[in-house]
């Protein structure tokens, strides 16, 4: 080019960000003539950085800005926030001068994403009582927040808030309403939002089946799926998921068995979570030998939430042979199955004590001392389901 201007600069960097190549985007910011680099190039480099989650450099380049927009303080706080430090997201929030709606979104939507819900509603009052009326940015956030907390009191006034605001009913705000009454358990709500929907994406589907999965209504769930199936929105991974689990604790092991098969069909490939679901419909129904061959079967290295379930299952059953046998796979696991693992030790120990075989019980407690854990409450969603 015989002339490059501002734009032009700001494009290159902006495209090898894109693509990944921060080294190639970074040669082109430091080349860019001191006349032509403006508040708008340094932030196109902050910003490829924070997308990349390269927060240091994002941290170097942001600080040595002689000025800053909103946008940048903004990228500054989602970066952190995509990178779970939240902390040092709100350090970089309170140092804005001069905040506006999206900065306060910013933080909020950070709150939220990394579950710190309470957090993220007590930013949305101090939002309003510093005069900022919320859009629908807010409004999913908020609602995300108080799906996560189950504080559906909360969601409602949130709900009812929506008209008197003149808050657009976007599909962002219909998908938050329905996952937040389905999520907290209201699913007549739920039920009224999501067929009043004239369009459903599959963030809408997933909340709808979700919710009836978690809260009992197995065999509705699996109706919503094929629904879905019928409709012109495809089922992607969370959707299996979500039915598997739906199959699993409502004892459908055919359904479950059939719904598992379907994902070759949608170009979808299995994932560990879709093989623990599947593992826990069979040990749910008492098919440990299944539940077992499946396991060794796997091309995905079996972690511990899928060992979880098993042991789950072979405690509901009281299956010894079953319990020894897994107990040599896990013994010969390497130790990076996961940290924290600890239910498998106090799972171990229960099926044991259980059987009378109380030598063998507190040899597995003293293998839990000796690994420096303590018995915390199972953190595994099959194994907590187990009982």
């Amino acid at each position: 080019m015989s002339m490059r201007t501002s734009v032009t600069w700001v494009e290159m960097i902006t495209g090898f960000a894109r693509s990944g190549d921060t080294v190639t985007a970074r040669r082109f910011f430091d080349q860019v003539p001191p006349e032509l680099k403006n508040v708008v190039t340094w932030t196109v480099m902050v910003e490829g950085y924070c997308s990349n989650g390269e927060m240091g450099a994002a941290r170097e380049v942001f600080e040595a800005m002689p000025q800053r927009n909103f946008f940048v303080w903004s990228s500054m706080i989602s970066g952190y926030c995509k990178k779970g430090d939240v902390r040092e997201a709100k350090f970089i929030f309170d140092r804005i001068p001069v905040r506006n709606l999206v900065n306060w979104n910013s933080l909020i939507s950070g709150y939220a994403q990394n579950g710190f819900s309470e957090e993220a509603l007590k930013a949305f009052g101090k939002m309003q009582a510093e005069g900022f009326e919320p859009d629908e940015v807010t409004v999913g956030s908020v609602l995300s927040a108080c799906a996560q907390s189950g504080q559906l009191d909360v969601g409602k006034n949130i709900h009812n808030m929506l008209g008197h605001k003149r808050i657009k009913l976007s599909q962002i705000v219909l998908n938050a309403l329905v996952d937040m009454y389905a999520k907290c358990g209201d699913l007549v709500n739920g039920r009224l939002i999501f067929e009043g929907m004239t369009e459903r994406n599959s963030v809408c589907w997933n909340a709808m089946i979700s919710g009836l999965a978690i809260h009992g209504q197995c065999k509705e769930a699996l109706e919503l799926f094929h629904r879905m199936e019928d409709s012109n929105e495809r089922p992607d991974d969370i959707t299996f998921i979500s039915v598997l689990s739906a199959c699993a604790h409502g004892g459908l092991v055919d359904e479950g068995i059939e719904t598992f098969s379907k994902m070759e069909k949608y170009g979808l490939a299995a994932g560990i979570k879709h093989y623990g679901c599947l593992v826990d419909l069979l040990g749910r129904a008492g098919r440990l030998r299944e539940a077992y061959a499946l396991i060794k079967r796997m091309p995905i290295k079996p972690n511990g939430m899928v060992w979880g379930a098993m042991l789950g299952a072979c405690r509901i059953y009281m299956d010894m042979e079953m319990t020894e046998q897994v107990v040599k796979d896990i013994s010969t696991l390497d130790s990076n199955i996961g940290s924290g693992d600890n239910f498998h030790y106090v799972l171990l120990s229960n099926i044991y004590a259980a059987s009378d075989r109380w030598e063998t019980a507190e040899r597995m407690r003293i293998a839990m001392v000796n690994e420096g854990f303590q018995k915390t409450p199972a953190h595994s969603a099959f194994v907590a389901s187990g009982t």
